[in-house]
């Protein structure tokens, strides 16, 4: 049995090893499964639908609470019940067989889910320990069908060590937070609310980063600073003295100026610059941000689509390295067939130039990022986009550098120097393939050294220092990757956690009242729980689990030790955490009420479980609801018909409106109805005035395949029209 994490994986594994290329498949329970033949074995290959199994307490002890073991998802958690027929489908298939391959992702996470499910079906107990025979690892980077043949045929060792590092992994994680979360509740609950909060391993210190730029913002002190430009030429120079924070100084260097300026100097010299190096997840997720203002989760979840329809290499790697047994001469050969990519192909090709720039990052599963030469059909704008960014910026890594020469000029005026910089592109190279990269461009008209010339104008300019700025999502990520704080895959999840906690909000992140409560609790009595040096201790242990050099039951040990201590600093300080907790809460919702109820309570904007906007009065819990997917600001101004609080509201490609929050409100009584032919033409010619883009249609719904249990041939999905790129 073949152990596939995704079913889109799953036939592509069957297609490429079936030695007929026509692999049967059931359908059981809604779940399908293949049977193929491979010399004399008979394999079938099943899918899980990521993790089947779960962390749960075991019995009922208090915290902390330490006793713990794996239990089926559907068990605990009723929206993840769709896994039953999974689990149960892989157990009745896996009864037939005496063999087993993980051929889940080659990751820690990948691991755990196999093996649980190999344990499962050989021992039918998930919390045994893993089989020592008869088990081996699938290794692939792309689900293309050359590397997965390559991976069947060059079949691994089960990969034990790290099993047991994601096993120690997950229980760390949920001893740790549901600990921590618990005592949150519980200090809060003294003073009557109730409210679910959580803290986690990797939470506590990314809540830490946060609360410590919102507070040298709150703290910090502007100043007053003059900086002296003079144009000479046509050219602006500044001060060589730069940031000038007496007045005086700056008006006596003003009024000493004269009206001639000297050249003292011209230099000039030409710069080579290599092309970025191939991204890893990280340096994705950045880009992506940058240019499309795509959310770092996002950009994960339309990587992972692309990488499980074979047109990219896995997504969740740290590694920008690209090793030369990837065959670049095939996969440039491949993109040279798709009309996007032609044009820019075939000159690499025919210079043959084969050799890839890399960076310094490497990553021992995977290399970066890259496309794999596959087709690209019917994809969404999100996944062309990204498919884009990835396939322009491995090909750039193919390209000659680009150049650039930069000019400094250096002037006096009465003795007082100034400086110009310029730069201009003298070779594009690299830059003409990856379209998103511009490199800054000032050209200096000719001076020479000694010449004299007028002095057009001289000014001071009166500037105030700036406070920090504020990590958006992924600049947090960029900064967590760099303080080697969760892992790649993690790091977007903790960070929307925050989120949905209230702890944070706004995209140029901002902590919240609440979410600084939090923090100065955690600080003032359970520092541990916000240091980075512990948390990234636990994280090195865990990698020394997976390389054999530490036993999982220490690592666990240590984590128990440490849970144990604060577990007896919140009781102790109980109390006196829950005032601070209330006393944030009751500020942030002050901070964040748009409006007043008709009782007098403040409405605040809330989301429920499921990640949707309402609206909420903190009083009399009245709700409303609210355009999902949009940002909503109060206008301060009430609806003349019924009284309810007038919001202003910002969606994404869409204009910004104005509305009454009152679903049942006289202002919407129209609001769904068909519009008039007059409303039409009054709407199209008001639009010929409005810039703003038409929003996007939505990408249509795939049907589900049926739950019939059949035997026949798989279908191979069928040829589609070339997409544009």
């Amino acid at each position: 049995m073949i152990i596939a994490e995704k079913p889109s994986v799953a036939i592509r594994i069957a297609y490429s090893l079936a030695d007929d290329g026509k692999p049967l498949s059931y359908v059981t329970n809604g779940v399908r499964y293949y049977e193929i033949r491979k010399g004399a074995d008979t394999l079938y290959i099943v899918a899980a639908a990521g993790h089947l199994f779960t962390i749960k307490q075991h019995g009922d002890s208090d915290v902390p609470v330490f006793d713990v073991e794996w239990i089926e998802s559907y068990k605990v958690n009723k929206s993840a019940y769709f896994t039953k027929k999974y689990i149960d489908t892989i157990y009745s298939v896996g009864k037939k067989c005496s063999f087993f391959i993980n051929a889940c992702d080659y990751d820690i996470e990948g691991t755990v889910i196999g093996s649980n499910l190999i344990k499962y079906v050989v021992n039918s107990n998930v919390n045994s320990e893993p089989p020592k025979t008869n088990v081996k690892r699938m290794k692939f980077s792309t689900t293309t069908k050359p590397d997965l043949v390559r991976s069947y045929d060059e079949i691994s060792e089960f990969d034990l060590e790290n099993f047991y590092a994601g096993e120690a992994r997950h229980k760390l994680d949920w001893m740790w937070g549901i600990n921590l979360s618990r005592l949150l509740m519980r200090a809060i609950s003294t003073q009557g609310v109730k409210k679910i909060l959580s803290i986690g391993r990797v939470q506590g210190p990314a809540l830490s980063l946060l609360a410590e730029r919102e507070l040298a913002i709150k703290n910090f002190v502007s100043k007053d600073y003059w900086k002296i430009f003079a144009s000479v030429n046509g050219t602006e120079f500044e001060s060589a003295r730069g940031s000038i924070f007496d007045k005086n100084e700056a008006e006596s260097i003003i009024s000493g100026a004269g009206r001639e300026a000297k050249v003292e100097s011209v230099e000039k010299n030409v710069k080579e610059h290599w092309p970025f190096p191939p991204f890893d997840l990280t340096s994705l997720q950045l880009e992506a941000s940058r240019v499309f203002k795509m959310d770092p989760s996002r950009t994960l979840a339309v990587a992972q689509s692309l990488y499980e329809r074979s047109y990219i290499s896995y997504p969740r790697t740290s590694s920008q390295k690209l090793p030369f047994t990837l065959n670049f001469r095939n996969i440039l050969g491949m993109l040279s067939k798709l009309d996007a990519y032609k044009d820019i192909v075939m000159p690499l090709i025919q210079a043959n130039r084969f050799r890839p720039i890399e960076g310094k990052k490497s990553d021992e599963a995977h290399p970066a990022i890259y496309p794999t030469g596959e087709e690209p059909k019917k994809l969404t704008s999100e996944e062309q986009h990204v498919y884009d960014l990835i396939t322009r910026r491995f090909l750039a890594c193919f390209a000659e550098s680009a150049s650039t020469e930069n000019s400094e000029i250096m002037i006096s005026i009465n003795d007082e120097r100034y400086r110009a910089s310029g730069s201009r592109l003298l070779k594009r190279g690299w830059v003409d393939i990856y379209k998103y990269y511009a490199p800054k461009s000032k050209e200096l008209p000719d001076f020479t050294k000694g010449e004299t010339l007028s002095v057009e104008k001289i000014e001071s300019r009166a500037l105030k220092t700036e406070p920090p700025r504020r990590y958006n999502k992924a600049s947090l990520i960029a900064t967590l990757e760099e303080k080697e704080l969760g892992t790649k895959a993690t790091r977007a999840e903790i960070i929307d956690t925050l989120f949905r906690r209230e702890y944070i909000r706004n995209s140029q992140i901002e902590v919240t009242g609440f979410g600084m409560s939090i923090y100065d609790a955690l600080h003032s009595y359970c520092p541990d729980i916000l240091d980075e040096q512990l948390t990234r201790k636990l994280e090195e242990d865990m990698e020394g689990i997976s390389k054999g050099k530490i036993s999982s039951g220490d690592v666990i040990e240590e984590g128990k030790q440490i849970i144990t201590k604060i577990t007896n600093i919140f009781k102790e300080k109980q109390s006196d955490i829950g005032k601070r907790l209330s006393q944030g809460l009751e500020k942030s919702e002050m901070e964040a009420s748009i409006g007043k109820c008709k009782c007098g309570g403040d409405l605040i904007v809330r989301r429920s479980t499921a990640g949707k906007s309402f609206v909420q009065c903190n009083n009399c819990q009245l709700s409303y609801p609210l355009p999902q997917y949009s940002f909503v600001k109060p206008t301060g101004k009430n609806c003349e018909f019924c009284g309810t609080p007038i919001v202003k509201v910002f969606r994404r490609g869409k204009r910004v409106f104005q509305m009454c929050l009152d679903p049942n409100c006289e202002t919407k009584k129209d609001w769904g109805k068909p519009k008039t032919a007059a409303q039409i033409k009054q709407e199209e010619a008001a639009s010929k005035d409005n810039a703003a883009k038409p929003p996007k249609s939505p990408a249509k719904s795939q049907k589900r395949p049926g739950s019939k249990a059949t035997v026949k041939k798989a279908a191979k999905p069928k040829r589609a029209k070339k997409a544009k790129v």
